[in-house]
């Protein structure tokens, strides 16, 4: 099962992610992963990598490539892969596709987890965070018993700045310029299977495995 996770923030793709990979045993395939570990190990390509970073400049899609590619080639890829967070954009999916040729691993499934809009404000504007044991509550869904405390520890909820209304909703204009389109991209290929985010997590998951039964 080779596999790429689709979805705005906040609609939960992670949490899918992670699901997947207990029930399939295979690795979730996240970018920002690998390049801290090829930073952290000095890796040719991690050197070439950190003196982007380092200048506070993108990682060139070539440089994340090659090390995408890298990772697949590692044995625990043998049976599949979850790929999260890249490609971001069609540009990249189409070089995606172009290395995974290559290396004869081309995606069998895009999996597009959909909530609307209006959902995706109050799951990340509502989120609020315990400054003493980090726990998560939402405003909206998973409030604290105790209003402004947290009900684990008693101590002081409060707002990220990066889950304040402005902010959350530049990332969400960001995803539908940039990002939506690779659903279009991808439904070209037939790969694409687009799955409501709304209601249990379960649920959904149950959703997403039906679809992946069709390719097994």
């Amino acid at each position: 099962m080779r596999i790429v996770m689709l979805g705005a923030p906040g609609a939960g793709k992670g949490t899918q992610a992670k699901k997947l990979i207990e029930k399939y045993k295979i690795p979730q395939i996240s970018t920002g992963d690998i390049l801290r570990q090829s930073v952290a190990e000095g890796t040719p390509l991690g050197k070439e990598a950190k003196s982007y970073m380092d200048k506070g400049e993108l990682v060139p899609d070539k440089v994340v490539l090659g090390l995408v590619e890298e990772r697949l080639k590692q044995g625990d890829c043998g049976k599949g892969f979850i790929l999260d967070g890249f490609p971001r954009n069609t540009a990249q999916a189409e070089a995606l596709d172009g290395m995974l040729s290559k290396i004869n691993m081309p995606l069998q499934l895009a999996v597009s987890v959909d909530v609307p809009f209006e959902d995706l404000m109050k799951r990340l504007t509502g989120r609020r965070t315990c400054r003493s044991c980090g726990q998560m509550y939402n405003v909206h869904f998973s409030p604290s018993k105790t209003g402004g405390k947290c009900d684990k520890c008693g101590g002081e909820l409060y707002q990220r700045d990066d889950d304040r209304e402005e902010t959350i909703r530049k990332r969400l204009q960001v995803y539908e310029s940039q990002t939506a389109p690779l659903i279009g991209y991808y439904s070209g290929k037939g790969i694409v299977r687009r799955i409501p985010g709304t209601g249990s997590i379960d649920d959904i998951f149950g959703k997403i495995t039906a679809e992946i039964e069709k390719i097994k």
